[in-house]
């Protein structure tokens, strides 16, 4: 998931085209590189925009936060979601743990 700030250059490039054209753009940025654009919301507040996409691996979600952000147009946070089979399994992995201190 990328939560988004626009810039004033963002939002002016936004009014210009509009947010259809940004999601129809974004897919095909997913697309080309084997991914998929699953949700994208605009929103008020601290974020403007909530992008949901699945890409092949970490790699490639981290080249598009980076081309995002270089772009000046928007400030962007990816987060990594995991399913919860993805939690399953992290929960069967044996971790040997300790706390500071302890």
């Amino acid at each position: 998931m990328v939560q988004g700030s626009y810039t004033v250059e963002g939002l002016r490039g936004l009014l210009k085209e509009g947010g259809s054209a940004r999601k129809a753009g974004l897919a095909k940025l997913a697309e080309g590189l084997g991914g998929r654009l699953e949700a994208l919301y605009f929103a008020f507040g601290e974020d403007d925009v909530y992008a949901i996409g699945d890409f092949p691996d970490s790699v490639t979600a981290a080249a598009v936060s980076i081309a995002a952000n270089a772009s000046g147009a928007v400030r962007a946070k990816t987060v990594v979601l995991l399913t919860p089979e993805e939690l399953d399994q992290a929960t069967k992995k044996s971790v040997d743990y300790r706390p500071p201190g302890a």
